[in-house]
């Protein structure tokens, strides 16, 4: 006698306990001692944001003294927020002492 079985029932509880989880957003912070051509290559290595993306986030964060520079979940907006602290000093500017300076704040 043979025994039909019911197919395995999957969840997608991952997947949706992801999408609940809450965002953050990584926020750049402006300064006088980075060139542009600095920030919009940091923007491009870190984010993959293309070169245009990071020319205009370079504009905004000059002009506004912070931009968003990607809104995502609080372990991967920490490890950016390091990596733009890790990045090393300008070499174009002989004042710089330093990387950049990030936020990492939970998105309303």
């Amino acid at each position: 006698m043979s025994e039909t079985l019911a197919a395995p029932v999957i969840t997608t509880r991952t997947k949706t306990m992801a999408a609940l989880a809450p965002l953050y957003h990584v926020i750049l912070l402006n300064d006088d001692d980075h060139t542009f051509g600095y920030v919009i290559e940091m923007l491009c290595k870190i984010f993959g944001h293309e070169p245009a993306t990071g020319h205009q986030m370079a504009w905004e964060v000059h002009r506004t003294g912070r931009v968003i520079v990607v809104t995502t979940h609080k372990e991967l907006a920490e490890l950016r927020q390091e990596q733009i602290h890790d990045y090393g000093a300008d070499p174009l500017a002989p004042n710089c002492k330093g990387s950049m300076s990030a936020l990492v704040e939970q998105a309303a």
